[in-house]
């Protein structure tokens, strides 16, 4: 029972999460995981029922229990039925030694009676088909052990002098019908596994032709030339520190965070953009194939996402190619709330239903807002959004960043809340101004003498103009500034230090191009982001 109630408890669990699901349709959804709950608890009471009852599990547990029916090897406690020490009860207490019988006569299939009304009949092949003899006495061999040439024997239990083992000499069935034994259950719980690998299989090769068409629609795209490519990384912007993150990060180690439970796959064939709402003169719909028809541009831009703690590891820089938002989107008939546009907010929708706001104002500002679909030099991974994604450079990814965008609805902010709002994120989430120490790493221990303290810092569509670092109370000094390479991207520095026997307390601190320094107040990420130093604590040997 205890089981079955566990199925069923993860079913609701399941059934809760598809209702938060950013692409709940509603109690429908839920219908799944409630059903195949439903159907793993019954199938498990099934299964294992019969187990208990045979061990005596009182009727309301277990019906079949009421006729006292034994799986082989199961034994009922000693003691009154009822009782602490015998819950389930034998059906004749008083009976402690089974009479014996003489052999039985007469053609096969017929069987003697065995003691009082209710003691376990034992019946032993004896040769012949339908033959019995009654097993020798208590001791004289394993109790239900076979006789010559038998086959195993079958136990039973008797009602009230009636049926198998009633009156003496009354004619039984041939062989008694057991309800359950050992093999009966093994043989169902195989089959029960083997019918649930097949639906597995049988629903992986539904999905995986699906998931087969979109690798080999990414696996035929030919990324197409930009229009405006993006600069050369200046030599001086990356800088060559052990442990220090790379000034482009590589398409494998580019944090994820997306409520995404299974990577949508998408057909870039099938895959279509639709563009409507506040302020569009007819509504837009793009192929795949129509957008890389459109000029291309490519931009370096560092991306972060809001739930990036002090110093935490989700901020990373790529180069990305794709196709300007802005003038799709004038094309399309809208304009920004400062040229009179009656849309303030445009909702990004993803295939799996998440939606993101983004300000109109800021996507139409003049900053590379992009709908991508390359990412360092190829074709969007599936995880970051194939076949094609939003960045817009300054913005929390949860307000700019949709993956596997499909729709582009213009709208406002006072008539809609996106999927993070409604959960008490920040309407509006520009990105704080920020600085990492990357090493040495918290609590090393590197050798007394000169220890590089090296990191990144970034301020995306600001740039960062200053980083100084403190040691425990000391003074703070200005670290040496790698090139920048735009103000959408993160900038690297580093800075010597006389390092000294102890334990030593490192804090860094940015400036960001428009002369904002960054705040010493500690703050979470909700609702818009974290704020503070970030420190490490070292001891050097």
């Amino acid at each position: 029972m205890s089981g079955a109630t566990g199925v069923l408890a993860i079913g609701v669990v399941g059934a809760v999460a598809a209702l938060s699901r950013p692409d709940s349709a509603g109690i429908t959804d839920t219908l799944p995981s409630l059903v195949g709950a439903a159907a793993g608890a019954v199938l498990l009471y099934l299964l294992v029922g019969p187990v208990y009852a045979g061990a005596y599990l009182p009727p309301w547990v277990w019906p079949g229990s009421l006729g006292r029916w034994r799986i082989r090897g199961a034994t009922a406690p000693d003691g009154p039925r009822g009782t602490e020490g015998n819950p389930g009860g034998r059906l004749n207490e008083e009976a402690e030694e089974p009479a014996r019988l003489p052999e039985p006569a007469g053609r096969a299939g017929r069987a003697e009676r065995l003691g009082q009304a209710g003691e376990p009949a034992r019946f032993a092949g004896e040769g012949g088909a339908g033959s019995a003899r009654l097993a020798g006495e208590r001791g004289a061999r394993p109790a239900g052990l076979a006789g010559d040439g038998a086959t195993e024997p079958a136990e039973f239990v008797g009602e009230g002098g009636t049926g198998p083992g009633g009156e003496a000499g009354a004619t039984a069935s041939a062989t008694p019908s057991v309800p359950w034994d050992r093999r009966r259950f093994v043989l169902a719980a195989a089959a029960t596994a083997v019918g649930a690998t097949g639906a597995g299989a049988a629903g992986r090769a539904l999905a995986g032709g699906d998931i087969a068409n979109a690798v080999a629609s990414r696996d035929a795209i030919t990324l197409p030339r930009p229009a405006s490519p993006a600069r050369a990384v200046p030599a001086g912007a990356r800088l060559h520190v052990p442990g220090l993150s790379p000034f482009t990060t590589p398409n494998k180690d580019f944090y994820r965070v997306d409520t995404a439970l299974v990577v949508p796959h998408v057909d870039a064939g099938s895959w279509r953009l639709r563009i409507h709402g506040e302020g569009v003169r007819e509504d837009v719909e793009l192929s795949f194939a129509a957008l890389l028809r459109r000029e291309a541009v490519e931009r370096d831009i560092t991306l972060t996402c809001v739930s990036n703690e002090v110093g935490g590891p989700y901020v990373g820089n790529a180069r990305w190619l794709g196709v300007p938002l802005a003038p799709l989107l004038r094309e399309a008939g809208v304009r920004p709330p400062s040229r009179g546009g009656k849309a303030d907010q445009l909702v990004a929708r993803s295939v799996d239903g998440m939606t993101l706001g983004t300000p109109v104002e800021d996507v139409m500002d003049g900053r590379d807002a992009l709908l991508a679909f390359g990412m360092n030099g190829e074709p969007l991974p599936f995880t970051h959004g194939f076949p094609v994604r939003m960045v817009v450079p300054g913005l929390y990814g949860y307000v700019s960043a949709c993956k596997w965008i499909e729709s582009i609805e213009l709208t406002t902010f006072d008539a809609y809340d996106p999927y993070w709002v409604k959960r008490d994120w920040a309407r509006q989430a520009p990105i704080k101004t920020s600085a990492r120490i990357d090493t040495p790493k918290p609590l090393a221990r590197p050798d007394s003498g000169t220890v590089t303290i090296a990191g990144v810092a970034w301020a995306q569509h600001r740039g960062v103009e200053k980083v100084e670092v403190q040691v425990d109370d000391g003074r703070w000094r200005p670290a040496d500034l790698a090139a920048q390479d735009t103000r959408d991207t993160w900038r690297q520095w580093s800075i010597p230090w006389r390092a000294t026997p102890g334990t030593h307390t490192l804090t860094v601190r940015a400036t960001d191009g428009e002369g904002h320094r960054q705040t010493a107040k500690r703050a979470g990420t909700v609702p818009d982001g974290s704020s503070g130093w970030h420190s490490v604590v070292v001891t050097v040997d």
